[in-house]
């Protein structure tokens, strides 16, 4: 062995990188400096209840100074004040926290927590200023003021101050590169962002510069509907206003404060951005906290404020912390709370509110087991039944009144909003089609499936937000029992008139008027992989139901969304699917009569039979419109086609 000794490490090493590296951004020197000036002032007010200061505590205030022919900014507060000792103790011990001591000595004594939580924090001054002076004056009975002094290298000086008034003064002399902070604007703009909220006065030039009175700490039965917006538009200026919000209040097992909104959605917000301010103290922290929000609510915004969250570590620790994740299962419970609240208290606030939370909702159901079982019963869907009208009569009860007894017509409650939950539905349903869901993905596409299921009676539900692919796959796993059926997958046979689908047409060859279309559209067509299905559908109008239908069976068409999910495509249409044809359709009837009524010409061939073939393709073109957009060249063909079809109808009508 050579030799065994301790490893030094000099202060020369480490002042640098205090300097340059302690924070990225230079301009919170100022929320720092001001956070102490809280904190002093916050002692002191300890101190004397606890009996140990006998003098007028006075008003408290923090006085902001610009001295633009000396480059000095100065930060004053008349608080607690330094001894010389604890000028050598708090200055000199580099990440010495006075603050953490005076908690432990003075716990449960203060009605407001002393900030001071950040360490270093007196040392950013040293980013901005090429020399820091200290004039402080001690509470305690018989202190001497002193100065202490420092020109950013590990030398310091540390006199005695002619200062008379208790508390402390923080001159910074700032660098040349640093003069912008001589400008009353910037510090007026730095102290509303991020001293806004800290419960002492900041003044300068005699005005006072923030508002002192955070919401959130208040008591919610002291805060009406009208502070919450308005706290709302201060921080979010120009915007709508919040769907709701959500008051966070506790100290056990850790200390939150907070108020979270749900934002109206436009087209234009990041949902992946945070836009919460997390806030220690009252003391502006950072612009957003999507380590502490779950994930499904980070499109919320609002203030958090926590003095339990570890600042300074990185984000990736940040998100494994034990007490983050507590944090971010609390407020999931309490924003589930208040939408269970909503729900049973104001319904058609919920329902219009349900119309932009919806889909992160869901999202939270599928990720969030704890939440699930939250809200589970109050997810709702839109719906194209109408629950206004009641078909059953209007029951009478007997009420007291003056004259007494009388007979009172007692209308049921109802809801005009057409959103309705799962349970509800099957509920609803169980006669007609029992433990079986009827859906649609998209309203427009799907629009001739949805009213020929109104139009005889059935409910349809729509799960039509991006998110609902997934969430059908979550409720038929939590709803094992039930069936879901998209509309366009196949027909109830509520929705098919059987007597009419196997009328005889001709007793010559006893083919039906089924089977004689089947042909007609097969011949026409050519489409081996295209089933063709003849019935007659169920309706007081035939005109206003269609001569065909595209239908897309259910299993099949999930195992190609799925597959195109996994190979990251978008899916294709299918080239197997079912042509159901309307044989009730009057546009059908007259094409099996315009094909009975064929002359055959010396060729052998037909006058008509063109013309039936080019209506056959033209149902099945309209039929695959309503499931899917052409492509350049289909749309090219059916153009073409339906000028033909229009051009030969128009020579039979003028013969």
């Amino acid at each position: 062995m050579l030799e065994q000794g301790t490893i030094s490490i000099h202060t020369e090493n480490i002042f640098p990188i205090i300097k340059k590296s302690l924070y990225s951004d230079h301009q919170i020197f100022l929320r720092e400096l001001v956070s102490n000036a809280v904190d002093a002032i916050q002692k002191l007010n300890m101190v004397s209840r606890a009996g140990e200061y006998a003098g007028e505590v006075g008003e408290p205030e923090i006085q902001i100074a610009i001295d633009k022919d000396k480059k000095t900014l100065s930060i004053t507060d008349n608080g607690i004040g330094m001894t010389a000792d604890e000028v050598k103790k708090y200055i000199n011990q580099v990440a010495f926290s006075s603050a953490e001591e005076f908690i432990h000595k003075y716990q449960g004594k203060a009605d407001q927590p002393i900030i001071g939580h950040f360490g270093l924090g007196f040392y950013s001054s040293f980013m901005v200023a090429q020399k820091v002076e200290i004039d402080t004056l001690s509470y305690k009975e018989g202190a001497q003021a002193v100065h202490w002094s420092c020109d950013g290298s590990p030398q310091f000086t540390l006199d005695e101050s002619p200062r008379t008034t208790r508390g402390t003064t923080i001159i910074l002399t700032l660098l040349p590169d640093e003069e912008e902070y001589l400008e009353a604007a910037r510090v007026q703009n730095l102290v509303k962002t991020y001293c806004d909220f800290m419960p002492v006065p900041i003044k300068m030039d005699g005005e006072v510069l923030n508002r002192q009175k955070a919401p959130w700490r208040e008591s919610p039965s002291n805060l009406t509907k009208e502070d919450y917006l308005e706290f709302y538009r201060y921080l979010y200026p120009f915007q709508e206003e919040p769907l709701l919000w959500v008051h966070l209040n506790t100290d056990y097992p850790f200390i939150i404060n907070g108020i979270l909104y749900f934002p109206k959605m436009r087209p234009d917000v990041d949902v992946a951005k945070g836009q919460i301010k997390l806030f220690c103290n009252q003391v502006f922290v950072s612009d957003n906290c999507e380590e502490i929000i779950p994930q499904f609510l980070v499109p919320m915004r609002g203030v958090i404020d926590s003095s339990d969250i570890p600042l300074n570590v990185s984000r990736s620790a940040l998100q494994g912390d034990r007490t983050v994740r507590k944090i971010g299962d609390y407020i999931a419970k309490k924003v589930g709370d208040r939408l269970k609240e909503l729900y049973r208290e104001d319904r058609e606030q919920y329902i219009s509110a349900w119309k932009d939370l919806g889909t992160f909702v869901k999202f939270g159901v599928l990720n969030d087991e704890k939440f699930k079982k939250q809200v589970e019963d109050i997810i709702v869907f839109r719906s194209t039944a109408k629950f206004g009208e009641s078909t059953t009569e209007t029951p009478a009860v007997e009420v007291q009144t003056e004259e007494g007894d009388a007979w009172q017509d007692v209308k049921p409650a109802t809801s005009s909003s057409p959103y309705t939950t799962l349970k509800d539905y099957l509920e609803r349903n169980k006669k007609r089609h029992e433990n079986r869901v009827l859906y649609s993905t998209d309203e427009a596409s799907q629009s001739t499936y949805i009213e020929l299921h109104k139009n005889q009676g059935l409910e349809v539900l729509f799960l039509d937000s991006f998110i609902d692919t997934h969430f059908i796959n979550f409720l038929e796993r939590e709803y094992q029992d039930v069936k879901f059926t998209r509309v366009d997958s196949d027909l109830d046979n509520t929705l098919l008139d059987q007597d009419k689908a196997g009328e005889i047409v001709d007793p010559t060859t006893n083919k039906t008027k089924s089977e004689v279309v089947k042909e007609l559209f097969e011949n026409a067509l050519n489409k081996p992989k295209v089933n063709i299905r003849t019935e007659a559908l169920k309706s007081d109008d035939p005109q206003g139901t269609p001569p065909a239908m595209v239908l897309l069976p259910e299993i099949l068409r999930r195992l190609r969304e799925m597959n195109a999910m996994m190979q990251q495509q978008n899916a294709e249409f299918p080239e197997d699917h079912i042509l159901l044809v309307n044989t009730a359709h009057p546009l059908i009837q007259n094409l099996t009569s315009l094909n009975q009524g064929t002359i055959i010409q010396g060729d052998g061939q037909s006058i008509t039979n063109p013309l039936v073939n080019l209506i056959c393709q033209h149902v099945y073109d309209l039929a695959l419109m309503s499931q899917k957009g052409f492509d350049a060249e289909g749309m090219k063909s059916f153009v073409e086609r339906s000028n033909e079809v229009l051009t030969k109808l128009t020579e039979q009508a003028s013969k």
